[in-house]
């Protein structure tokens, strides 16, 4: 009442929390201040109180080291909010990359019924006539220019045409990824992932959120009912089928393990063997942007499309079965989403590679690569910082060919900290000049999801704990066989041993605050790199706060 609110207003009504990752600092969520309102519009009109609550933005652009660091930290936020406030259900209004699988996790963990919005893709990008990808040309765009082959002025025309509206990545980046899964998984309403962010359908899928969620109360339609291992599975073939981002492992483990479902890079690779790439979306496909995909029918075409590669019976937020909501789905240009007789790639976006380099695994995006380097040999050449593979990178004369292996280490989980997209290592101006646009690159580091390369990420265990990462040196063989999914550095067991006894652990980067917490509780990146307290299996469910 003190707000000005009347009784009536919430007696015998759902709360429904609008649970917002928009601030002046999200440029990808900079409409979600107007999207919230287009929710409330919904929860009213179905007869339930609407209530905003802020959690942290999660922008990609600005956050420092990294987002990634304060993924966990997003999730238990958002499991605490609706824990302590008088809150029966929520809509999640998120997108950009770390957000989606921050409020999914937070709200699987709290179990309240609770619907994705997904913030929606930005419009294509344009300059001098091409149509441009956000992320991937500007890697494309800064590798010209560092190797002197367009101007400053091309340059700016290229940052000022790539980002022309709010929204997330346009290409099939993190972003688009995430969106797409949380749709394939059977959190979001039918084809929501697919709408561009400035499209005025947005606004009418944002307020059948809000209505939707009000049901979903009465329903007690909770996110047991809906995660399941079948609907993982889908979401799972869906990422694989996009061209999805190397970050999909991480956040589909970590996701799925706060669901009771122990996921594993395992289950991932088979399932990636199996599923080609459908999407024909930058950076695994060459012509398309989201936009496009919309257009040719967006995701519940391409769900349509994967047939029998999903479990059609499992049960998603709208009250329907996933096979219900894409029954009547078409796919209106089948050069953008492709049948299964003509993919994009023949098999899934991602592979697991696994060896004495990477006994735990490592990823790796063959879709998005020079396909030359699917079995590689050469000599390493090694960076123990960011500032380090800088100097190397940048020296036009260094001696290297592009059989050598640029290697990154001490950017995982803990030697970021929080595993930067450091991975995405650029190409050396000593190739560049020569016309070399790939070559393999290797690191415990992650890469942008619009990135693309024979870059493999995610090594594990990370050097920065000890892992075989730490103990190798320039000059030792590595050895990458995607077919056979191996990662290798030509050593014998008894040579890797003695350098093990040799290498000192780093001191500890954090004393106090955050930084400390996540140190000490943050898994590695074959575990989703969750906090091991927050994990579903760490111990009982938290009980309802008492309130006397």
């Amino acid at each position: 009442m003190q707000m000005g609110w009347s009784a009536d207003d919430w007696e015998g009504k759902p709360v429904v929390a609008v649970i917002n990752t928009w601030s002046d600092l999200s440029p990808c969520h900079h409409h979600l201040r107007d999207r919230a309102e287009w929710v409330k519009r919904g929860i009213l009109k179905a007869g339930g109180t609407p209530v905003e609550m802020p959690v942290h933005s999660f922008s990609e652009q600005f956050l420092k080291p990294t987002s990634m660091l304060y993924r966990n930290m997003g999730a238990l936020e958002v499991e605490e909010t609706l824990r302590s406030h008088p809150i029966d259900g929520a809509v999640l209004l998120g997108g950009c990359d770390k957000s989606t699988p921050a409020l999914v996790m937070g709200a699987v963990s709290m179990n309240l019924p609770f619907i994705f919005m997904p913030a929606g893709a930005m419009l294509r990008g344009n300059y001098a006539g091409e149509k441009l990808g956000s992320g991937t040309d500007v890697w494309k765009y800064w590798d010209e220019r560092r190797a002197g082959n367009i101007t400053k002025d091309q340059w700016d025309g290229v940052q000022g045409g790539i980002a022309r509206s709010y929204g997330t990545c346009m290409t099939m980046g993190t972003a688009s990824t995430m969106m797409s899964i949380a749709d394939g998984w059977g959190l979001t309403l039918p084809g929501a992932s697919s709408i561009p962010a400035p499209d005025a359908g947005h606004k009418r899928m944002a307020a059948a959120c809000g209505a939707r969620a009000v049901e979903m109360v009465w329903e007690d339609m909770t996110p047991d009912k809906i995660m399941t291992w079948e609907s993982t599975r889908n979401a799972v073939t869906v990422a694989m089928a996009t061209g999805c981002s190397t970050n999909a492992i991480i956040h589909l483990i970590a996701m799925a393990r706060r669901a009771g479902v122990d996921l594993t890079l395992d289950h991932l690779d088979e399932i990636g063997h199996t599923t080609p790439v459908l999407a024909n979306i930058r950076p695994s496909g060459k012509d398309y942007l989201m936009e496009d995909f919309y257009y040719a029918g967006g995701l519940p075409a391409l769900m349509k499309e994967l047939g029998d590669k999903l479990d059609l019976s499992v049960m998603t937020v709208n009250g329907q079965t996933m096979g219900d909501n894409i029954a009547e789905a078409v796919n209106y240009n089948d050069d953008v989403i492709r049948p299964l007789s003509n993919p994009v790639y023949q098999q899934g976006s991602l592979a697991v590679l696994k060896g004495n380099l990477a006994p735990d695994g490592a990823v790796i995006k063959p879709a998005a690569m020079d396909p030359r380097f699917q079995t590689h040999k050469g000599p390493a050449i090694v960076a123990d910082s960011y500032a380090e593979l800088k100097t190397i990178i940048n020296d036009e004369d260094y001696p290297m060919t592009p059989d050598h292996v640029l290697v990154l280490r001490n950017a995982g989980p803990l030697g970021g900290p929080g595993m930067p997209e450091w991975g995405m290592i650029p190409m050396p101006k000593a190739l560049l000049k020569d016309g070399h646009r790939d070559m393999v690159r290797l690191s415990d580091a992650r890469m942008s999801g619009t990135s693309y390369g024979a870059c493999v990420l995610h090594v594990a265990p990370e050097a920065y704990i000890g892992g075989p990462l730490a103990l190798i040196q320039t000059g030792d063989i590595i050895e990458m066989d995607i077919p056979n999914r191996t990662l290798n550095v030509v050593l014998t067991d008894a040579e890797l041993e003695a350098r093990r006894a040799a290498w000192t652990a780093p001191a500890p980067r954090f004393e106090r605050g955050y930084g400390q917490m996540f140190s000490k509780h943050v898994e590695q990146a074959d575990k989703g790199c969750d906090f091991d307290f927050l994990r579903s299996d760490f111990g009982g469910p938290v009980p309802e706060p008492e309130i006397n």
